[in-house]
């Protein structure tokens, strides 16, 4: 992940674009409804769109066709959901395929629905769901920033496997020769892209605590205040 360009078979790159669209489509809406309801968070939506930029264009070799590196999606989707992830990962995707050849266009439909899509729905299912057992905050931003690396690239897998099944195993066989090379360095990457990302909210909880009420990342109450103070120490 990213899918290089011309890789895919043109069906699956056709299916694969289909699927993304009206996440993104949603996305978009959501994204402008955002922006003219609270302009104040212009700058913090361009903020998580360049973390995604920046840590998914750092990439390692791996599977022929793909590569490895962080995704920087965990963030956004925690700060404004996962639907506005959906258009900012498709931004990021977009200008990586024009500027850095990292991904291509027939491909973006699959590396959309892998990094944008389920990427930032599983990582923000875990964020709400430890906070809403009381997990306190930056752990919960730890694991869901995990989460959303290592499931993009178990979509990945399951994208390559699909298109390349193996000849005597079939779809089983390839994901599983797809998932444990990408695991080699997909695993302690993702735990440092956990890591950078919790740094990342320690920083926001301190210069932005208002942004970060008024979307719910921090509620009003004597636990939110608890949780600010101990960042600040």
């Amino acid at each position: 992940m990213h899918i290089a360009e011309g890789f895919l078979p043109p069906a699956h790159a056709a299916a694969w674009a289909a699927a993304s669209a009206p996440f993104v489509v949603h996305g978009v809406r959501s994204l402008t409804r955002e922006v003219r309801e609270h302009p104040e968070s212009t700058l913090l939506l361009g903020a998580s769109g360049a973390f995604t930029f920046v840590l998914s264009a750092l990439k390692l070799p791996s599977v022929t066709g793909s590569c490895s590196h962080p995704t920087g999606t965990g963030l956004g989707a925690i700060l404004f959901r996962p639907p506005v992830m959906a258009v900012l990962g498709t931004i990021t995707l977009l200008f990586q395929a024009l500027l850095l050849a990292h991904g291509g266009l027939t491909t973006l439909g699959a590396n959309v629905f892998s990094m944008a899509i389920a990427g930032p729905w599983a990582g923000y299912a875990v964020y709400r769901l430890l906070r809403r057992y009381g997990v306190r905050l930056m752990v919960a931003v730890f694991f869901a920033a995990f989460v959303a690396d290592l499931s993009t690239y178990c979509v990945t897998s399951v994208q390559l496997a699909l298109a390349f099944p193996d000849p005597g195993s079939g779809f089983l066989g390839a994901l599983g020769k797809f998932g444990s090379i990408f695991a080699v360095t997909q695993i302690p990457l993702a735990v440092s892209e956990g890591l950078l990302t919790v740094l990342v909210m320690r920083l926001l909880v301190q210069s932005s605590k208002g942004e970060l009420t008024r979307l719910g990342v921090l509620i009003a109450d004597k636990q939110s205040r608890s949780e600010t103070e101990a960042v600040a120490r």
